[in-house]
């Protein structure tokens, strides 16, 4: 009589247990993002979990703060709890070369998600966005502005570049420069300063501050009488930053428009930026998609499955050419902000106003 009792109290407890034991039957998966600072690594790393668990996996997600040696301790730590799967968005994709090893020694498989790992053969896969088009479209956006196309010009332009330790600002800066280098060469873009190439224009760290204070020696040393009209940011927080500059010496005011201001990531100050006719466009990229094709990465790789990629020949790491995925970036601006972000879920209109 005991046996059927004890069989149905396990059956039970399946019953009742089932979906936890299931969700952490896949295994561990260890995901290491760079900050807080941006809103947009809350974003990824909120959007990780989620996908991972929706999958049946446990995540450990830990965030370093820009800091590089709190990132390798944090790597260190996890690969202490032995995940099948190390998911890093890397601070500087230089450093990890050691950790990486350990990771493999210990057969963890290594996806770099969105920031290249460079110099390490263990890096495995990599998913990301189309980087070259994030700077294509952030210089298009300036170019049709501006009506450099009808001939319009000549205008004057300042470059920033994202941090040189992030693989990702050298993709945006090429692709921004495949579409104003021409109009540089031609006199039609003029660049005062004639900073120009990521050793001169390069923001350590993405730093907001950094790029404020940079915008303000630039107005105070080459436009004291000329005025700018565009600024090539890559990043949003960058953007903020540069047009608090402006602002600063009378730009974005009834008397003196602010410059053509481009961006990236969407983020929220810089959508309500565009919203009230100060920064001009962002490129939005959806990491709700990034997460997805992460854990589709990972789930393919558990399962003994050859992930999905779509491109095998553009990110050499120094070691490797790393497998890819790389998703679509969006242009968003006062035109189609609402369609992209608000339609499609990504932020409520409440968030934006």
């Amino acid at each position: 009589m005991r046996r059927p009792f004890v069989k149905a109290l396990v059956c039970a407890a399946a019953l009742l247990f089932g979906g936890s034991v299931l969700a952490q039957s896949k295994g561990l998966v260890a995901v290491s993002m760079p900050t807080k600072s941006s809103s947009r690594w809350i974003a990824d790393g909120d959007n990780m979990v989620r996908n991972l668990k929706e999958k049946g996996y446990s995540a450990d997600l830990q965030y370093a703060e820009d800091d590089i040696p709190n990132q390798l301790a944090q790597i260190e730590n996890m690969l202490n709890k032995h995940p099948k799967v190390l998911v890093i968005a890397a601070i500087d994709g230089t450093t990890l070369s050691d950790v990486l090893q350990k990771a493999a020694d210990q057969g963890v498989k290594v996806i770099a998600y969105d920031r290249l790992i460079r110099g390490s053969k263990n890096v495995d896969y990599y998913a990301t966005f189309d980087n070259f088009q994030v700077g294509v479209l952030q210089a298009d956006s300036i170019v049709n502005k501006l009506g450099l196309k009808q001939g319009k010009g000549p205008f004057n332009i300042e470059l920033f570049g994202g941090s040189p330790d992030d693989n990702n600002a050298f993709f945006f800066y090429n692709g921004a420069m495949s579409v104003l280098k021409p109009y540089i060469d031609s006199g039609k873009l003029v660049v005062r300063s004639k900073q120009m190439g990521m050793d001169k224009i390069g923001t350590l760290r993405w730093d907001g501050a950094v790029a404020q204070a940079r915008m303000d020696n630039l107005l105070s040393a080459y436009y004291g009488k000329d005025k700018l009209h565009a600024v090539l940011s890559p990043y949003d927080g960058l953007s903020i930053g540069i047009l608090s500059s402006l602002k600063g010496v009378g730009y974005c005011s009834s008397q003196q428009p602010c410059p053509v201001v481009s961006g990236q990531d969407a983020e929220i100050p810089s959508v309500k930026s565009i919203l009230r006719g100060e920064q001009y466009s962002t490129v939005f990229k959806d990491t709700r998609q990034l997460a997805s094709v992460t854990v589709a990465m990972i789930d393919a790789l558990l399962s003994g499955k050859q992930p999905t990629v779509n491109d095998t020949k553009t990110y050499n790491n120094g070691a490797k050419i790393v497998p890819s995925y790389l998703l679509k970036p969006i242009s968003v601006d006062a035109s189609n902000w609402k369609t992209v972000l608000v339609d499609s879920g990504y932020y409520k209109e409440a968030q934006l106003k």
